[in-house]
């Protein structure tokens, strides 16, 4: 059964932000993981197992039955994974990699329902392509301080920077947080309160999406 005390695993301002959109009560703890990859770890299992044990970091910290969220998103560019870089030196290498070329953008969910017991775990992939920005645009970007702590150095929403001129699946899933995929999710708990989520997305991303009947029907889209 659907159950109102909910708590989101995750380190991320962004992400918390995000998931307040939905309107639902929440709290929010930290999850500090191990998230070096394992060898020969593809990055959607990566993605998957990091989603998972964030929820489980979060629910060993919880005194009370409830809800854990958590999420974890990763960039692959040619099979290699690229996460949040480590200073400003690894953001401009990661930056000039990306620059007009197309990569992927892969977010994992795990909600853990502490009263059952129970998991749930899904994912979004989507394909992104990067414009040609400059060297110059590249260091006005690094020194507004935002590509620190993004998967791949980049957001995709950023106003100024505007990295992205394609993309092929969910804008908010490259955000951090694919929300459709998140509210089917919460579709498999008997009690939920459904929400509208592409009119929660669209009214706060600004983006209208052309998958999302399909995302909620379940198929493995985005």
């Amino acid at each position: 059964m659907w159950n109102d005390n909910i708590c989101l695993a995750s380190s991320s301002p962004r992400r918390r932000e995000m998931f307040a959109w939905i309107g639902l009560s929440f709290t929010y703890i930290s999850t500090d993981i191990n998230e070096e990859a394992w060898q020969g770890e593809l990055p959607v299992d990566y993605v998957m197992r990091l989603a998972q044990q964030k929820a489980q970091k979060g629910r060993e910290k919880l005194t009370e039955k409830s809800l854990v969220v958590a999420a974890d998103t990763i960039v692959a560019l040619d099979g290699e994974m690229l996460g949040k870089p480590a200073d400003a030196l690894e953001a401009e290498n990661m930056l000039r990699r990306l620059r007009g070329r197309i990569h992927q953008v892969m977010t994992a969910l795990c909600l853990i329902d502490v009263q059952s017991d129970t998991s749930y775990q899904d994912h979004c992939l989507t394909q992104v392509e990067m414009r040609p920005y400059s060297d110059e645009e590249i260091q006005a970007y690094i020194e507004s301080g935002d590509p620190l702590d993004k998967a791949g150095a980049y957001a995709i929403q950023h106003q100024q920077f505007r990295p992205v001129v394609n993309f092929t699946g969910c804008f908010a899933s490259v955000m951090g947080l694919p929300l459709c995929h998140l509210e089917r999710t919460f579709r498999k708990i008997d009690g939920y309160p459904l929400r509208d989520m592409p009119k929660i997305c669209k009214k706060n991303v600004g983006y209208t999406c052309s998958i999302f009947p399909r995302v909620l029907d379940g198929e493995m889209i985005g």
